[in-house]
């Protein structure tokens, strides 16, 4: 028995992939460390893991015992498959291999004691989300949509899968709905304005946050360097901070219960 604890858990899922749920969780995860929270980040993207990449972190994890060390960047910890297996090595898995590395990412890592532990699903409905809601009591999931109706309808089965596993809703995030000039600063939609509030009232949940399109924001994942980090005075990184924010009080306004504990 180890001492792995957590307050609040919170999956982040999108109903398709490009986005840029990986980024929102990197960068929501670094702003919530820097608000003094003590903050986990695991990438169940089993087939696509960015997380390595996003923060430079890339050793292979030390063991205590039978159990992983998570690695640490940006005041947050970390575990990813990426971690685990050789750069560029594709992930050719069925079902009950994807299901069972959710488990071990969960259960075999000392994550020690956490004020929230951040889970960045893939995109979709499958195993990996179907195994997590059933192994973790999640405090709340937080869905990740762009502007557009289309992805907006998409993100619909992702909010209604997590809904029927009994999982309470947060709200969404918009990401990618204005697009931040690196010349002159100015910010214009690159969809229909307001997609992210029309999505909010469509699928009857909170707009918890509308981050920006910067290409500062590209630069810093793929660098390694989260854009809190690289350029704190940036609009971008005053969006996730005041997102960080917001997500605590929702978690919080919702009861999010007991702690968690993972080694049982």
């Amino acid at each position: 028995m180890g001492d792995n604890g957590i307050g609040c858990s919170i999956a982040i899922a999108s109903g398709k992939g490009g986005v840029g749920k990986s980024t929102v969780s990197v960068n929501l995860a670094v702003a919530l460390a820097r608000q003094g929270a003590a903050t986990g980040l695991l990438d169940a993207d089993v087939y696509g893991p960015s997380i390595p990449m996003m923060t430079g972190a890339r050793a292979m994890p030390a063991h205590k015992g039978q159990r992983l060390l998570p690695l640490e960047a940006y005041g947050v910890r970390l575990m990813s498959l990426g971690f685990l297996m050789p750069e560029g090595a594709p992930t050719v898995w069925r079902g009950p291999l994807v299901a069972g590395a959710v488990q071990q990412l969960l259960r075999d890592v000392e994550w020690g004691q956490l004020d929230y532990f951040l889970i960045d699903l893939p995109p979709g409905t499958g195993d990996a989300q179907l195994t997590l809601a059933q192994s973790l009591a999640l405090s709340g999931a937080i869905i990740v949509t762009t502007p557009q109706d289309v992805a907006t309808q998409i993100a619909n089965k992702a909010l209604r899968m997590f809904r029927q596993l009994k999982v309470p809703i947060l709200g969404i995030i918009e990401n990618m709905g204005q697009f931040i000039c690196p010349h002159c600063g100015t910010a214009a939609p690159i969809f229909r304005a307001g997609g992210g509030r029309r999505a909010s009232v469509a699928l009857g949940v909170p707009l918890l946050g509308e981050i920006p399109l910067d290409p500062l924001l590209c630069q810093s994942g793929d660098r390694g360097t989260p854009i809190s980090v690289a350029h704190p005075e940036s609009a971008v990184a005053a969006a996730f901070g005041k997102l960080a924010t917001t997500v605590a009080s929702a978690v919080h306004e919702g009861a999010a219960g007991p702690v968690i504990r993972l080694d049982s």
